[in-house]
């Protein structure tokens, strides 16, 4: 966006756009104006304006009919509603129609700066954000996927040769590597692309929820079965099935699922008729499946089935060159969503970050970020944003208190698992009730 953005100013009332136009132009903005609604739009279509201020109760042509003419010329113009007529009615419709706000008449020049310096901040971060993704996508980019170390590159040129394929793929890792996004980017690159992309967590549900999740039911099959529901595979027909935590279904539903991959055929609960589907099968796991043979808790003949073609997802600690790419590529989001001016990190703030083991991965990464940037009070993330020190890093000291440390593994665990209660629950050795009594205790809160 220019330095100076071009501002249009559309009131049917002279003394308001003289008035308009002196205090613009005093802040050093070029100004055009126009007296009504058809002229905003015949003005419109030989200049390119960044902001326009538009009274909404105009004669002819009202405010409302010349905003929606207005982002039909140009989307990217931000409009201001002016009304003397402040109503909660009036401001939802001038916002649904793509309005950033209104004023209310009388104006108050400094409310009047502050909003339009809303905007060119606003504008400015977007366009900040597009080039950004522009730099990222030529070499260190694949789709949502950022990374520049060897390992993400040799991940991304499996995925540019898998893609285009039928081929069932396993995706394995801990949690929070970004499997889903592997996932995704492959439906995304492969020929099933318009086609649905449906994701299933495995762990998440517990074995009689996952069945009829994954393969639907018939009205009366169970109590509570008021009505047919299509399974996850009816929905995914023609595209790709992600089903993620493949590792932790039963040996019941293990079954069902290499049915369904041998034939292209099931059942939906308390059906009679076979449905047949075409649907690409990618899965991931964070659990190492041979172990889980060995110990009787996965089938061999459903592994194989599975694993296909293997993409590993590296830990992040085994890729820290990664991570400065990732802080900004998340800094930048959560600005963008929080219309804050961008922000940068303190060189001390950048080396702990890259120090720091990240047992939750990418997750943990982005959940720190987002939370730097909503208790930070700087122009930059310091190390006093950050929920760890470098004394917990460099001398890996443990709290003497065992309520701390049983906080701490909780948190850990919680962040590694993008705060599923349930998994963490199975994964702590407690129940959902427990776990919900120790997070009140310890007042563990998601920031």
């Amino acid at each position: 966006m220019a330095k100076n953005p071009k501002i249009l100013v559309v009131d049917d009332e002279a003394s308001v756009r003289g008035s308009l136009k002196d205090w613009l132009m005093e802040d050093g903005y070029e100004v055009g104006i126009a007296s009504s609604g058809e002229e905003a739009i015949a003005v419109a279509r030989g200049n390119k304006w960044d902001v326009v201020l538009l009274d909404l109760k105009m004669p002819g042509m009202d405010g409302l009919e010349t905003l929606k003419r207005l982002k039909e010329i140009n989307r990217e113009t931000e409009v201001l509603m002016m009304t003397a007529y402040a109503t909660v009615d009036t401001a939802v419709k001038a916002m649904k129609e793509g309005a950033f706000d209104y004023l209310v008449k009388p104006f108050d020049p400094d409310e009047i700066e502050l909003q339009v310096k809303k905007i060119v901040a606003h504008k400015e971060l977007i366009l900040e954000n597009i080039l950004l993704r522009r730099q990222l996508e030529e070499k260190y980019r694949y789709d949502e996927i950022i990374g520049r170390s060897d390992a993400m590159q040799e991940i991304f040129e499996l995925i540019d040769k898998v893609a285009p394929t039928e081929s069932t793929i396993l995706i394995t890792g801990e949690s929070g590597t970004g499997k889903e996004l592997i996932a995704e980017a492959i439906h995304g690159n492969s020929q099933r692309c318009y086609m649905p992309f449906i994701a299933v967590s495995c762990g998440a549900l517990p074995d009689s929820l996952l069945e009829s999740e994954l393969f639907g039911y018939e009205k009366g099959a169970f109590t509570g079965a008021e009505h047919t529901k299509k399974g996850r595979f009816e929905m995914a027909d023609q595209g790709t099935l992600f089903l993620d935590e493949i590792g932790d279904i039963s040996l019941k539903t293990q079954v069902d699922l290499l049915r369904i991959l041998q034939t292209k055929e099931f059942r939906r609960l308390g059906g009679e008729n076979q449905i047949k589907v075409d649907v690409r099968i990618l899965a991931a796991t964070n659990r190492n499946l041979q172990n889980a043979i060995k110990e009787n808790k996965f089938r061999e003949d459903l592994f194989y089935r599975l694993n296909v073609i293997t993409i590993h997802v590296p830990p992040l600690r085994e890729r820290r060159e990664d991570i400065p790419m990732l802080v900004e590529a998340f800094i930048h989001k959560y600005c963008l969503e929080m219309n804050k001016e961008m922000l940068k990190v303190a060189p001390s703030a950048l080396k702990l970050l890259t120090e720091y083991d990240w047992p939750g991965n990418v997750r943990e990464l982005e959940n720190i970020i987002e939370r730097a940037l909503v208790i930070g009070r700087g122009n930059e993330i310091s190390i006093e944003d950050l929920p760890f020190s470098r004394k917990d890093i460099g001398q890996g000291e443990l709290p003497k208190s065992l309520k701390m440390m049983e906080k701490m593994h909780i948190e850990r665990i919680l962040n590694e698992n993008n705060w599923n209660i349930s998994l963490t629950a199975r994964e702590l050795g407690i129940d959902r009730q427990t776990l919900y009594n120790k997070l009140s205790k310890y007042q563990i809160v998601r920031v």
